[in-house]
């Protein structure tokens, strides 16, 4: 029994010193300088958002409160854009070795909210490159490529872009490629079920449903 405690109390010595060590690694690996400036972004991204959502909830989404947040978050955005697009001309993408987990969400959070999906579709083959070397996140490419997509007038792949019903003033899921395979394609870069991520937006997944609204749409848009 002794053996087997001083065995666990030399393991986790060993994982401390080991993960402590990382850390030193890492820490020792960042650019302090460009941290601090994402994370400046990352803040003003977020703020007005959070905002726009209490306020979508008190007063509805067509509200002057509302619209008038997102003016705000708007001059923010081209702002923001402005930092990320010179940190992304002088450096490329940036991996979280150099700029933190957060640094390097916040590069994709500022191109993904940007309203000219030109932007998306300029940095979508820099990011795509970057998952492929390590330095950004397959999930998050899934989200820029559906973004990407509906800007041309195509379907979704992955199922993670949402648009408003002016019918109805609730929110569904845009058009989708293949809906019966999304589960499928969106495991493939990590994403959880498509009916998981729709419950977030207190939404139902019905494929069929789903299926015919796509009918409608594709005979609409071919009239």
């Amino acid at each position: 029994m002794k053996q087997k405690i001083l065995f666990t109390l030399f393991g986790i010595l060993f994982l401390n010193l080991a993960f402590g060590q990382t850390e030193e690694i890492i820490e020792s690996s960042l650019n302090k300088e460009l941290v601090a400036i994402l994370d400046t972004i990352h803040q003003e991204d977020q703020k007005y958002r959070e905002e726009s959502q209490v306020l979508e909830k008190k007063y509805g989404w067509d509200s002057k409160e509302v619209k008038d947040v997102w003016k705000t978050i708007n001059t923010i955005d081209s702002i923001n854009l402005i930092k990320v697009e010179k940190i992304l001309a002088e450096y490329g993408w940036l991996s979280a070795d150099i700029v933190g987990e957060q640094g390097n969400r916040t590069l994709f959070l500022v191109i993904q909210h940007s309203p000219d999906y030109k932007v998306q579709q300029k940095y979508l083959p820099m990011m795509r490159e970057a998952v492929k070397k390590g330095n950004a996140d397959s999930k998050r490419l899934a989200l820029l490529e559906d973004r990407v997509a509906l800007g041309e007038g195509k379907k979704q792949i992955y199922g993670s872009q949402l648009e408003m019903d002016y019918k109805t003033n609730l929110y569904v899921l845009s058009p989708l490629i293949d809906p019966g395979n999304v589960d499928k394609r969106r495991a493939e870069v990590g994403l959880k079920s498509i009916a998981e991520y729709l419950k977030f937006w207190d939404l139902t997944w019905d494929v069929e449903k789903f299926k015919k609204r796509m009918e409608q749409y594709d005979a609409e848009k071919n009239k």
